[in-house]
């Protein structure tokens, strides 16, 4: 963890982020675009953060091809999940003896794919609150400076959880070695289920659909079917701690925001439903669980998109 090369696999607002916020406090950071135009703005100009922090510009590596990024002691997978396969074969030729892959992504899942491609040694889980839109290419705003977990997928704190979420804290991301990031990434998924879809479907914010009762209740509904699926899978997530997430996230600065999977319907891109949703309702229904509001939502979806790519 001695002057690492960070790479960012997946520069969309939480990459564009983590990116910047590690390299303005010091750290060699490699944000890998889709396109070359993005990179050589970013290389020429910056990223520009705005927000919580106040708005700077943070000098920062960028590329569009993996071909022009030095080997990486660190890259942060955080490209929507359907591109996770493409994504971890593309960065395999950067990896080195010790070198760490961390999936920063929603849904369930994403690890596995990540172990099968890199090697299940290589690769960590990981979580965040942080919140952020990204406004134009090569600009960030960020929400709110909220919890980031990092740990190893077959549990425990190991050495280098622990010194990854030492040099994250170190450099303007404060994070935490978890001994149970599964059980905490199936805590974050009840946010994603309660919120993604409500979003989604209706344009509101975070806090606009906290704050319309009827839809709070249906998310909530989302988050105690998600939660029955989590205890089938081996997770305890009693009420409490699966709605304190809920609150935790409605009291914060991220509140304002939108959700991602809104934004990729206003961008015209294939959403995260999948990941979402349909990776909670395929474990329910191979344990017995019934996710009606799950399904409902899933299905919402995919047909909202349906329609938008039609129109």
């Amino acid at each position: 963890m001695r002057d690492p090369h960070v790479v960012v696999a997946g520069a969309g607002a939480m990459g564009s982020l983590f990116g910047g916020l590690l390299a303005e406090n010091g750290l060699r950071v490699t944000l890998l675009v889709r396109r070359e135009a993005d990179a050589a703005g970013l290389r020429e100009r910056g990223l520009r953060i705005l927000g919580e922090g106040g708005e700077r510009t943070v000098p920062i590596g960028a590329a569009h091809s993996v071909a022009d990024v030095p080997a990486a002691d660190i890259v942060f997978v955080q490209c929507k999940a359907h591109a996770t396969r493409a994504v971890s074969r593309a960065v395999a030729p950067l990896m080195r003896p010790g070198s760490i892959a961390v999936s920063f992504q929603n849904g369930l899942g994403n690890e596995e794919i990540l172990a099968e491609c890199l090697g299940p040694g290589a690769v960590l889980g990981g979580l965040t609150s942080l919140g952020a839109t990204l406004e134009a290419p090569g600009v960030v705003r960020s929400y709110a400076v909220l919890p980031t977990l990092v740990g190893e997928m077959a549990g425990g704190v190991s050495p280098r959880a622990e010194a990854l979420a030492a040099l994250m804290s170190a450099h303007g991301i404060p994070t935490q070695a978890s001994d149970a990031i599964v059980t905490e990434k199936w805590r974050k998924l009840m946010l994603n289920v309660a919120m993604s879809a409500t979003s989604g479907l209706t344009g509101l914010t975070i806090g606009g659909v906290a704050g319309l009762p009827a839809l709070a209740v249906v998310a909530r509904r989302a988050m105690d079917e998600a939660a029955a699926v989590a205890q089938a899978c081996g997770v305890d997530l009693p009420p409490e701690t699966r709605y304190r997430v809920f609150d935790g996230i409605v009291a914060s600065g991220a509140a304002r925001n939108k959700t991602s999977m809104r934004r990729d319907i206003e961008a015209g891109r294939p959403s995260e439903v999948e990941a979402i949703y349909g990776s909670v309702i395929t474990r329910g229904r191979a344990h017995g669980v019934a996710t009606p509001t799950l399904e409902a939502f899933a299905a919402l979806m995919l047909g909202l998109e349906r329609a938008r790519d039609e129109a």
